[in-house]
C-alpha cells in the first residue's frame, strides 16, 4: 500500500497470458485519494504483460453501484467508475485516461499538462481513441472484476525488462444516498486525479 507522502512502484510481471495468470498476480490495495488511508470497499489492482499487451484487472467490493451513462466518451466519472492514468514517456505531462464504467461503457481521453505548477491547467484531447482495448467485468454477488486488454499499439514502442511508465489507477465507488468515495493507487493528497507528479512507476519485469 502507498502512503501519501511517497509514490507507489508495482513491477508488472511478464506472463503467457490466460485468465488463470491471475492466479499468481501480486495485487495492490488502493487507498484513499487524499489522505492514503484504508478505504470503505476494497479494491485490488493487478497487472501483468505479454509481448503484446498490457492488462489491468481491478478486484473490487462493490455492495452499490450506478452509471446511467451508454455513450463513449459521456463524463463517466460523475458515477461509478474505474481509470487508468498511463504515462509511457514518464514526464507527467502527456498521459491517456481511460475510464470505464460498471456496465462497460469507456470514455478514452489523452491529456496534455500545459503549466507544471497547476494540475488543473491541461488540455484534454477528445478525439483520440485508444485501440485494440478490450474489457471483461465479472459481477459475482458482491464482487465486481474489471478486466482489461491495453494493446502495445497504442504506445510508441512497447516495453522491454526494466521499462518504467508513469501511471496511476483509481476507482470512484458510490453509496446509495449519494456520498462519494474516491480511491488512488498512488494517493495525490487531493480530490483530484490528475496530480500527476504523484503518478507512480510502473515497472515491467521478465521477456
Amino acid at each position: 500500500m502507498s502512503k501519501l507522502g511517497e509514490i507507489g512502484t508495482y513491477i508488472c510481471e511478464y506472463v503467457n497470458y490466460s485468465d488463470a495468470a491471475w492466479g499468481s498476480i501480486v495485487g495492490a490495495n488502493l487507498v484513499d485519494v487524499e489522505t492514503g488511508g484504508a478505504v470503505r470497499e476494497e479494491t485490488i489492482l493487478k497487472a501483468c504483460w505479454d509481448r503484446n499487451a498490457l492488462y489491468v484487472r481491478f478486484e473490487c467490493v462493490d455492495t452499490y453501484s450506478i452509471s446511467k451513462f451508454t455513450n463513449r466518451k459521456d463524463p463517466l466519472w460523475e458515477q461509478d467508475v474505474v481509470e487508468m492514468f498511463i504515462d509511457e514517456e514518464g514526464d507527467c505531462k502527456r498521459y491517456m485516461e481511460l475510464v470505464v464504467s460498471p456496465n462497460g461503457v469507456v470514455c478514452d481521453l489523452m491529456i496534455n499538462h500545459k503549466d507544471d505548477n497547476d494540475p488543473l491547467s491541461f488540455n484534454i484531447n477528445r478525439e483520440w481513441e485508444v485501440q485494440g482495448f478490450e474489457t471483461k467485468i465479472e459481477v459475482n454477488e458482491n464482487k465486481r472484476t474489471y478486466t482489461f486488454t491495453i494493446s502495445f499499439d497504442n504506445f510508441v514502442q512497447p516495453p522491454s525488462n526494466g521499462t518504467m511508465w508513469r501511471a496511476n489507477f483509481f476507482r470512484i465507488d458510490d453509496e446509495e444516498n449519494g456520498t462519494r468515495h474516491y480511491q488512488a493507487w498512488s494517493p495525490t493528497g487531493a480530490v483530484n486525479y490528475h496530480i500527476s507528479d504523484r503518478f507512480g512507476k510502473l515497472v515491467f519485469r521478465g521477456a
